[in-house]
């Protein structure tokens, strides 16, 4: 697949999604950027505004297996990744697959569960297989996490820790949708006979391997590389910032920068690409000091004051 096909078929997808998902296309395309550079993605917005939907038209569009698990405090590991269950006939125990087990996976309220429980997709999100009484079980092919959380109502969540959410790739937010948005809402619920706005399926889910192979083909010039190491290492001289982005959280900004090329139709990186994703790459990933946390600074005013601060180089295509 080339690039330029690469372009159509996440204009198609974007659109399919977005004939059912009341969202910006900014959202939109955040949620594929994770997708295409192979990662996972953290919802975060107050309920009813179509996290799930969008979490299972993506699914949908893609030809993949969904499965939602809805997070709560007395969800166990097991719960999550399924457990060895004992065949009388047989006299054996086998292995029961949990709703871990799909392509997509959405991980609903994910905070609402203890950190025992969060960690059990720890495994899954980073190695893609998870280990259940010693043995280890391979996941589907392609594999995605999208979890959700409600940024309001914090009493009796667990927040998740600096390890977790450094596995996603991008976090990123729906927002309320505009007037005319909300009333095609309201114009879809007049009819209650009708089905829910369904997704038709624009790639196989085979090809989303070929999607992956053109973002990781996408080149970028050293300049542009030097100024992603350069903003994630500005992230940690920050004084409002206890611990800035990880080496790893500097290579997922590469990882989207590219992925963002490709939606955008092109083969090579600019300097826009890293602006664009930088917010949704770098802002869960901060641990702001105590100072800032108390007077309630925002990370996203981090990592703009970070692409303010670092110079942007100049290159051309």
């Amino acid at each position: 697949m080339d690039h330029e096909t690469a372009a159509e078929a996440c204009d198609e997808i974007l659109d399919a999604v977005g004939s059912a998902v009341i969202a910006d296309d900014e959202f939109l395309e955040a949620v594929l950027t994770g997708i295409l550079a192979r990662g996972h993605v953290l919802l975060e917005d107050v309920p009813g505004t179509g996290k799930t939907l969008t979490a299972r038209s993506f699914a949908d569009a893609l030809d993949l297996s969904f499965r939602r698990i809805q997070f709560t405090p007395d969800l166990l590991p097991a719960d999550i990744t399924g457990s060895n269950v004992y065949d009388e006939g047989a006299g054996t125990f086998e292995f029961a697959p949990g709703p871990i087990f799909a392509n997509v996976v959405l991980a609903d309220e994910i905070n609402r569960a203890p950190p025992k429980t969060q960690a059990a997709l720890l495994e899954a999100m980073g190695e893609g297989q998870v280990t259940v009484d010693g043995e280890t079980h391979e996941l589907p092919e392609p594999f995605f996490v999208i979890a959700t959380q409600n940024p309001v109502e914090q009493e009796g969540t667990f927040g998740l820790p600096e390890a977790q959410r450094d596995r996603f790739v991008v976090k990123t937010a729906m927002g309320y949708p505009d007037f005319e948005g909300e009333r095609e809402l309201i114009d879809r619920r007049a009819d209650r006979t009708a089905q829910a706005p369904g997704v038709t399926t624009v790639v196989e889910g085979d090809r989303i391997a070929d999607l992956q192979r053109v973002a990781e083909s996408v080149r970028v010039d050293g300049k542009v590389r030097d100024y992603v190491v350069e903003l994630g290492r500005a992230t940690r001289r920050d004084e409002r910032v206890d611990v800035g982005v990880s080496p790893r959280g500097v290579q997922r900004l590469f990882e989207a920068a590219r992925a963002r090329a490709v939606i955008e139709g092109r083969d090579y990186v600019v300097p826009e690409d890293v602006v664009g994703v930088a917010e949704d790459v770098f802002a869960h990933r901060l641990v702001l000091t105590a100072d800032a946390s108390v007077r309630e600074v925002d990370p996203a005013d981090v990592v703009a004051d970070v692409l303010d601060r670092v110079e942007v180089p100049a290159v051309s295509p």
